[in-house]
């Protein structure tokens, strides 16, 4: 069973409700997630994109854009290296449309996920020379790349690294030594002497960042310059949720503005992809973003190459438009069934054997597609509740990634066995690697549980209240105040609210899975509500039928209970239900107990 905390962080609510006009439950919300100071409180309130921070207190900023300005006016031919993933994409196609707009000769690449692997290799650079290119330009990789970067010094080429990835370090005697790339001009927020404020950007939004800093530099006008960004925009926010960035300081506003900009976009292939999904009407949210559009392009550097995902954008014909998306989404509907197979095969190596009581989880699916060792490893790990790394057999040697828990530093646990690896990368929750062959599979699990210093309490689950608040406090108008807070996502949690005592009267199993749970339920005061739950309902039931008896849970089924048959103290959040055109106030149980 998980442990419930309630937070209990101190501060004047009443007072900041009084001034920003909210109640003082939002006020402690706000609190919750450190929003303390008044500049902070105003920009998670109406925070707008005039707030974002400027690009130039990134580290090598000024520098790059002199550069690029320079290439563009000198005609030479550049090249934009990005990654197969959604952030790779969309950062590539930001540099790419930026660069084009201001009459920049650029081309693109983006690596095969299989054929090249992730970021530069020698082959890219040796590609690059041999098409006669003067100057590449990394995003969404580049900072682990420095034999790859001096190799196209040594060509000629000038070479600046846009990137947000951990920057690799060699450790001594406690130190740590950080090997930054010798290229031109390094943009990444996560190098020591970087000062810009907000260090937890995706690549995209590096790239982005770049774009508006040419276009200033430039000096083009205002109303171009803003026509621009705004085209832009949903790709840095589609980019930040899929690559799982927090929700906090200006991604919140990228993401929030980005969406909203998405709906409207004049991009044929961002919005071929929304129609072929079915939720072009839509208001689209986090959860659209990140498991509906992002499946969608990944699919395709999993299974196929991402430059099908990065030629949807740069369409200028709608019916083709729609063919590719609708051949991205059929793509993304074979990697689901696979992904399936590959869980089921997982879960059943690790039950079914001593891995069960690894702290680090190290799977091996020879056969499984490399692509998706990912998604598997992000199954596993929500399944367990441990780090969780999957390995399959690739075409040279053996390639995996990892994904983690909060208490686990990925890159830096790996960094700890490097000498296991061909070539290693990530940050601290997700990473990738390369093992020479199988007979280093035993070897890497046995460094990384060797190693471990997760406690039990690491792997407990912790569910974090942010307000005990009784069910009679929630109204339509408190609900709609709890839009201020969106959008939702890692890193701002819906917030959670909780009460004891609550009846359970009656249930029935909706869905065509039979798999959400609609309750009838009511307070200590008599005030009923309807209640639904996504969860796992099988272990709801198990959970009712021990707590209440068999028969019991079976009439909560069949018919009604009375308010002392049934009590539970639950963690929930309240939302607005619209059906047959009317407005009700409906509970969503998230936790029980």
């Amino acid at each position: 069973m998980a442990k419930w905390m309630v937070a209990a962080k101190k501060a004047d609510f009443n007072k900041i409700a009084e001034k920003y006009n909210i109640t003082p439950v939002l006020a402690r919300i706000m609190r919750n997630r450190e929003v303390t100071e008044d500049e902070d409180i105003r920009k998670f309130l109406t925070g707008n994109l005039t707030d974002l921070h400027s690009p130039f207190l990134m580290k090598d900023m000024e520098k790059a854009v002199e550069i690029i300005l320079a290439k563009i006016e000198a005609g030479v031919p550049v090249r934009i290296i990005g990654d197969y993933d959604v952030d790779g994409i969309c950062s590539t196609y930001i540099l790419l449309r930026g660069i084009g707009e201001l009459s920049g000769k650029a081309d693109r690449v983006i690596p095969h996920r299989i054929k090249d692997g992730y970021g530069l290799n020698e082959g890219l650079i040796e590609d690059a020379g041999r098409d006669g290119i003067d100057t590449i330009i990394t995003c969404d990789n580049g900072i682990a790349a420095a034999p790859q970067i001096a190799q196209a010094k040594e060509m000629g080429m000038t070479v600046v690294v846009t990137d947000h990835h951990e920057v690799p370090f060699e450790e001594e005697n406690g130190k740590k030594e950080y090997l930054i790339p010798g290229a031109d001009a390094v943009i990444d927020p996560k190098q020591q002497d970087c000062h810009y404020p907000f260090k937890q950007i995706c690549g995209a939004v590096v790239a982005y960042k770049l774009i508006e800093a040419l276009f200033i530099r430039k000096g083009e006008p205002e109303g171009r310059k803003k026509a621009v960004l705004d085209e832009l925009l949903p790709f840095a926010a589609l980019a930040t949720v899929c690559d799982v960035m927090e929700l906090r300081d200006e991604n919140r506003i990228i993401v929030k503005y980005g969406l909203k900009a998405m709906k409207e976009t004049g991009n044929f292939g961002l919005k071929a992809l929304l129609l072929v999904n079915g939720i072009e009407e839509k208001e689209i949210t986090p959860y659209h973003a990140g498991f509906i559009i992002g499946p969608c392009l990944n699919a395709t550097g999993r299974l196929d190459t991402a430059d099908r995902a990065l030629r949807l954008f740069e369409e200028r014909e709608w019916k083709d438009a729609v063919i590719i998306a609708t051949d991205l989404k059929s793509l993304n509907d074979s990697r689901k069934k696979m992904t399936e197979d590959g869980v089921k095969e997982a879960v059943e190596q690790v039950e079914k054997s001593c891995l069960k009581d690894d702290r680090v989880l190290v799977v091996y699916l020879p056969d499984c597609h490399e692509s998706l060792a990912g998604i598997i490893a992000g199954k596993v790990r929500e399944k367990f509740g441990k780090p969780a790394f999957v390995l399959t057999r690739g075409e040279e040697g053996i390639k995996g990634s990892g994904r983690s828990i909060e208490s686990y530093s990925m890159y830096e646990e790996m960094t700890k066995c490097k000498e296991l690896f061909t070539k290693f990368g990530g940050h601290k929750m997700a990473a990738g690697l390369s093992l020479a062959g199988e007979e280093d599979v035993e070897r890497f699990r046995q460094a990384l549980n060797q190693n471990c210093t997760l406690t039990e309490e690491d792997f407990e689950e912790v569910v974090h209240i942010d307000v005990p608040m009784p069910l009679s406090y929630v109204s339509k108008a408190f609900i709609k105040e709890l839009s201020y807070l969106e959008p939702f996502g890692v890193g701002n949690q819906k917030p959670l609210f909780a009460q004891k005592n609550i009846s359970l009267l009656r249930g029935r199993i909706l869905g065509k899975n039979k798999n959400v749970g609609k309750y009838l339920i009511a307070d200590e005061e008599g005030h009923s509500f309807d209640m639904i739950y996504f969860g796992d309902l099988e272990s709801f039931d198990e959970f009712l039928a021990e707590k209440f008896g068999e028969s019991t849970r079976q009439r909560l089924y069949d018919s009604h209970l009375e308010k002392e048959e049934a009590p539970i103290s639950m963690a929930y959040y309240p939302d607005l239900n619209y059906f047959a055109g009317r407005e009700n106030i409906q509970i969503v149980m998230q936790h029980y107990c």
